[in-house]
């Protein structure tokens, strides 16, 4: 009996103890592959960025060829390995700096795929169903990943505060012979949503509001994002204006989301007010 207990003790410890080293493996696993897909889009933001121009292309300047004087990103090189490439979305002061991906005949092909097509837990930026790179507003769905890349950080925009000092999103929109026109976006709110089941009624289904090209379903849009947001930093919207839309999961709910909108700085223009 004794024999038994102590066979039995063993067993367990031992059971235990390859518990231990497989969930520490498998732990391990899991942070080799997040700094393995972090660094390879480190790597990508590197080979698009120039030598730092002494002047800089004006926002919503059209670069019309990177060997052109003062380039500031090349998107070139990389266009021709992916012709999925559509844009480069980019928030200073946070690692927001990433490629965005367009495939509308399958909207989620880069749900777990890196820009190369390979298979990655983080996946890539990509535009949402129903929607194209020039829409009156542009859904970028990004994964909400634990080491802050993709849209890991984009939460921290729930804080006023932050919002105020980053208040600027850089859609680069690139066109199919490699060059690209930087467009400015101002935050004007952040939402905390969800993707709501057919039968629920009156509610904002921010996903749904893709085209904007009729005035009415563009003011009800702004207007359920303002009565929405969490604050108001005093940025609007009317009609005529791009609207930038960035989405990726909120864990506050069931199926939550946590949304970003940003209005166009001065549409059509270029310059900033």
């Amino acid at each position: 009996m004794k024999k038994r207990k102590f066979t039995l003790r063993h067993g367990i410890m031992l059971v235990c103890t390859l518990g231990f080293f497989l969930s520490g493996g498998m732990l391990l696993r899991d942070l080799s592959r997040s700094a393995w897909e972090r660094a390879a889009n480190e790597r990508l933001a590197q080979r698009v960025e120039q030598m730092s121009p002494t002047v800089s292309p004006s926002p919503g300047e059209t670069i019309s060829s990177p060997e052109q004087e003062d380039p500031q990103r090349n998107y070139r090189p990389l266009l021709e390995e992916n012709q999925h490439l559509a844009a480069w979305l980019t928030i200073e002061g946070t690692g927001v700096d990433y490629p965005v991906l367009y495939t509308p005949e399958e909207p989620e092909y880069y749900l777990r795929r890196a820009f190369d097509g390979s298979y990655a837990v983080s996946g890539s930026l990509f535009i949402g169903t129903d929607c194209v790179p020039d829409s009156s507003n542009v859904l970028i769905y990004g994964h909400e990943m634990k080491d802050g890349s993709m849209f890991g950080e984009l939460d921290r925009y729930a804080q006023e505060e932050y919002a105020r000092a980053h208040p600027e999103i850089f859609y680069d929109r690139i066109w199919e012979d490699g060059s690209y026109e930087r467009r400015t976006f101002l935050v004007m709110a952040a939402v905390y949503s969800q993707v709501y089941q057919v039968e629920q009624e009156n509610v904002f289904r921010y996903y749904y509001g893709t085209d904007l090209s009729e005035e009415a379903a563009f003011e009800n849009y702004v207007t359920q994002v303002e009565a929405a947001s969490i604050y108001d930093l005093g940025v609007t919207a009317k009609y005529g204006d791009r609207l930038l839309t960035l989405s990726t999961c909120s864990y506050h709910t069931q199926d939550g989301r946590f949304v970003v909108v940003a209005r166009e700085s001065t549409p059509h223009t270029g310059k900033l007010p």
